[in-house]
């Protein structure tokens, strides 16, 4: 009988010997041993259809499974919602606050992703990923929101040089 196994899509005829781990030898350079311990070739191309994905690093639940749906989702509703009061001060005209709920918000998401395990819908990607675009995007929009017109809060001179720098050139 072949040493070598063909590939799992293909049927294959039933063994009249069967085969012990040591009585095999794989040929193929990438080959990783199956739940039985026998060795198979694996490929490192990606599957043509996907058929699950798998959730990302604290995607659980963040309470028990008989607790109430938006208990379950508490730390993305938390946020959600933050951000919802945000927008709702800035469509009435308090720009500045509005704005640093927004990021405020945002940096929030980000600390509840890197302190809370089971952080629910929160989780879209890895948990760095999420940590770096959430605090990111929170901390651009807070900083932004700081320097804004009129009456900025936060000034950097050398922005000033070169906004003028840049225009007047």
């Amino acid at each position: 009988m072949s040493a070598e196994r063909k590939a799992p899509d293909a049927p294959q005829a039933p063994a009249a010997v069967e085969e012990s781990p040591e009585d095999v030898t794989v040929r193929d350079a990438v080959s990783a041993p199956d739940a039985e311990g026998v060795p198979r070739r694996a490929t490192r191309r990606f599957p043509l259809f996907t058929r699950d994905t798998a959730r990302p690093e604290g995607g659980g639940r963040a309470a028990p499974g008989d607790a109430p749906a938006p208990a379950r989702q508490w730390p993305i509703l938390a946020v959600l919602l933050t951000v919802g009061l945000g927008l709702l001060l800035t469509a009435l005209d308090v720009f500045r606050v509005g704005l640093l709920l927004i990021g405020a918000a945002l940096v929030a998401g980000a600390v509840l992703r890197w302190v809370v395990p089971d952080v629910g819908m929160l989780a879209v990607r890895s948990r760095f990923t999420d940590i770096v675009t959430y605090g990111g995007l929170g901390l651009v929009i807070v900083l932004l929101a700081l320097m804004m017109q009129p009456d900025p809060l936060l000034r950097f001179p050398w922005l000033q040089d070169m906004l003028h720098f840049t225009v007047d050139s």
